[in-house]
């Protein structure tokens, strides 16, 4: 596979806190990797440095064999590179209908410049039906987020980087707070991204989750990525025992 994510050092301070202190991570195209670590590992920091909401103090990040210029990067530069973040809260505005949140920031234009609600509106249509499948719900563009099921909301942030054209999709904690068929939905979604070819990094601290899902497994402990192995050479009892070694003794 064509590697897609090269990380090299990654580090981030916040005043005298040392958040992030090594982070390596590499990517190939259509790859499924789970970035595990207990709380305070540096997890959601490495996520903030990636999809640009936060700039390294140091480190290289090479993304399609090309540097970035971490000095200037930003989200709407990851974006514009193919890299969409799911956060945890998913960034969904609850008064608002399905359209208008997927295409928030990012509207489709008439000619004259104004926004093109009808196109939004067919384009965010299909996106229910064909690829989310929640057209069947009885849901339409016109809907607002706030009937959404917390599964439902988790398929509309990630349908919203599926239509953007997202390369590499950074997924943190997606399945907190869902019910068991609404996880089982979810880790769909992200056997789907993979079939598609994209590649997605799934943080998250559910072991037997992560691997129902991803080909590759990467430690985080204080600050750095210290472990990684892959799916063929581990098992969920194996990476549970390896999160357990770091949070009661840290890595060596």
């Amino acid at each position: 596979m064509i590697m897609l994510l090269q990380v090299r050092g990654l580090c981030k301070s916040f005043g005298a806190v040392a958040a992030l202190r090594h982070a390596d991570l590499d990517i190939r195209e259509g790859e499924v990797v789970a970035l595990l670590g207990d709380n305070g590992a540096g997890k959601s920091t490495f996520v903030r440095l990636l999809s640009g909401a936060a700039r390294p103090d140091a480190g290289t990040f090479l993304f399609d064999g090309r540097p970035v210029p971490l000095n200037r990067y930003t989200v709407r530069r990851a974006r514009e590179r193919g890299i969409e973040t799911v956060h945890q809260d998913r960034c969904l505005c609850e008064g608002q209908s399905l359209w208008r949140n997927l295409f928030v920031g990012r509207h489709l234009r008439t000619r004259f410049g104004f926004i093109d609600t009808r196109r939004e509106r067919e384009a965010t249509s299909r996106l229910l039906e064909e690829w989310l499948g929640l057209g069947g719900a009885g849901l339409d563009p016109d809907a607002e987020v706030r009937v959404l099921s917390g599964g439902e909301r988790q398929a509309l942030a990630l349908g919203r980087a599926m239509y953007f054209g997202a390369r590499l999709v950074i997924l943190d904690e997606p399945t907190t707070a869902l019910s068991l068929k609404e996880v089982n939905r979810v880790l769909d979604f992200i056997r789907t991204l993979r079939d598609k070819g994209r590649s997605v990094l799934l943080v998250s601290h559910h072991v037997q989750q992560a691997y129902a899902v991803a080909d590759r497994f990467v430690f985080m402990d204080k600050g750095r990525t210290v472990d990684e192995v892959s799916r063929e050479a581990t098992n969920p009892t194996d990476l549970t025992e390896r999160l357990l070694a770091l949070a009661e003794g840290g890595a060596a």
